[in-house]
């Protein structure tokens, strides 16, 4: 058997035209597809918007019954803000009906507010502020084309507030310790 060692290096490589143009055709074989180049500068678009409003979690807390579809609602269910609040230290904070925000901004407004906001937990304000502005802009247009519906959710309870209705507690507790002993007797 031969190793690759001893052959010379115009045994492994193809000679003349074919030596030239293999190469080019494995470099164009890994080159994005011009469809590929076009969605990428293709700006902001409303299916992008809803591509990252997706992938982004949004829905989780901002749509209504969401998650028990296991994601399936329909996008005409989307963003209308949620009766369910977030309890922690910071107070309670209720999803806001993101689809009425969008229509009472412009997009130059939205791409403001997502690029500067801070608030409440758990609305990952940091993660958002870093999006490009193109992705600000596509979920803005994503939001218009839905269209306004429902209504305004209940507004942010300062610290102690009890808050009334359905809310999820995140604060956070000491668990009692777990002894070995303890553990063995169950």
């Amino acid at each position: 058997m031969t190793s690759l060692r001893r052959l010379r290096p115009t045994a492994i490589a193809p000679r003349g035209a074919l030596g030239l143009l293999l190469p080019l055709v494995l470099i164009a074989a890994c080159a994005p597809s011009g469809r590929d180049l076009a969605e990428r500068d293709a700006g902001p678009t409303a299916e992008r918007g809803r591509y990252l409003v997706s992938i982004g979690g949004c829905n989780d807390c901002h749509t209504p019954g969401f998650l028990e579809s296991g994601g399936t609602l329909v996008d005409s269910e989307w963003l209308t803000g949620s009766p369910v609040g977030f309890l922690g230290p910071w107070g309670t904070t209720y999803p806001p009906n993101r689809r009425l925000t969008a229509q009472n901004l412009t997009e130059e407004q939205w791409v403001t507010l997502l690029g500067t906001r801070t608030g409440l937990p758990p609305m990952p304000w940091p993660s958002v502020n870093a999006m490009t502005e193109d992705d600000r802009r596509s979920i803005y247009r994503f939001l218009r084309e839905l269209g306004p519906k429902g209504d305004p959710v209940q507004v942010a309870l300062a610290p102690g507030i009890q808050p009334v209705g359905p809310w999820m507690d995140f604060n956070v507790y000491e668990l009692p310790t777990v002894t070995a002993s303890a553990g063995a007797d169950r």
